[in-house]
């Protein structure tokens, strides 16, 4: 087989490859889909191909090492992937999405040298990874919410406002407490169950003594 359809073959199995990571990306309606995966992956699939036929080139002139190219592909891939997190209230997305572009990247690599067993397991890890642990995650997990409690400051306060939240199954994953002269403004990241009665709760929150006021703060 000639360089040039050694290189082009390599190229489009990359492109196959992540196309399977991206779909399941852009099914999923995430900040990079089908075409930034297929781009990720093709370009540092190039690089790798480059990498090493760069240094073929000067074999024994110089004492180049053909690591060093692909290895600004790792780091690079960093300022994109920074790109699709986002922080939603309590919530950061796009984690997922990055790492996944970071994977992608190293399928690209793995191609580039010609190791096509491993860049196809990778992918196929990745997206039984991405498409059934899903799955499972939400099952097991429920969602975040964030509430502001205006409240006074008065001796057992706090207990009984979270001893009424356990009795709804909701867990506390972070507390913040300001303090306004005689008030507490206490700010509660919580990890409610699905099907949460976020009326009853909160209704039921408001008729504690002392507390003045509930705000959901996304």
């Amino acid at each position: 087989m000639s360089i040039e359809w050694e290189m082009g073959s390599r190229l489009l199995v990359s492109a196959l490859l992540a196309g399977v990571i991206g779909y399941e990306r852009q099914s999923h309606q995430k900040a990079a889909g089908l075409r930034t995966h297929i781009l990720v992956c093709v370009g540092s699939c190039l690089i790798m191909i480059l990498s090493i036929k760069l240094y073929e080139s000067v074999q024994g002139m110089t004492n180049a090492d053909p690591a060093r190219l692909a290895a600004q592909v790792v780091s690079g891939i960093g300022f994109l992937g920074a790109g699709s997190i986002m922080k939603e209230g309590p919530n950061i997305k796009g984690l997922t999405t990055a790492a996944s572009l970071w994977v992608v990247s190293g399928v690209g690599l793995a191609v580039g040298c010609g190791y096509y067993m491993g860049a196809l397991m990778t992918t196929a890890l990745v997206f039984l990874t991405l498409s059934i642990l899903q799955r499972i995650e939400k099952h097991h997990h429920g969602k975040l919410l964030s509430l502001a409690v205006l409240t006074l400051d008065a001796p057992g306060q706090i207990g009984k406002i979270t001893s009424l939240l356990g009795r709804y199954g909701v867990s506390i994953r972070d507390i913040r407490i300001d303090q306004n002269e005689a008030r507490l403004i206490i700010h509660f990241i919580l990890e409610a169950p699905e099907k949460l009665p976020y009326n009853d709760m909160t209704s039921e929150l408001v008729e504690i003594p002392g507390v003045h006021s509930i705000q959901r703060e996304y």
